[in-house]
């Protein structure tokens, strides 16, 4: 008898459904998910970001978020998680005003 194998491709932790439909329940915008400390240091990002790392299924991933409270936050991981999953939630190292993040400029027209 030969056995098959079975390998599945590990699920993400956040489906692309599930970023879009956050901001109306918790108020929370998930930047990256499940991602390196490399990418989390980019200095590109909003200040109002939080790394957060939390536990699934004996794995742990760090995930990068805006939020404007830290209790919707929390609120959001251990509805999504349950309890003892979130390890810690800390700032980010992002440098940009949150107001200023994401705009494009504006077109110059030439005169």
């Amino acid at each position: 008898m030969s056995e098959e194998n079975n390998i599945k491709e590990p699920l993400m932790p956040w489906s692309e459904e599930e970023k879009l439909s956050l901001p109306p329940q918790y108020g929370c915008q998930i930047l990256l998910s499940d991602t390196s400390m490399a990418k989390l240091q980019d200095p590109s990002f909003p200040t109002d970001a939080y790394v957060v790392v939390y536990e699934e299924n004996n794995r742990s991933y760090m995930d990068l978020c805006r939020t404007r409270k830290l209790t919707c936050l929390f609120d959001l991981y251990y509805d999504k998680f349950g309890a003892n999953s979130v390890k810690s939630i800390e700032f980010g190292y992002g440098r940009k005003n949150p107001k200023l993040w994401g705009l494009k400029p504006k077109e110059t027209k030439k005169k």
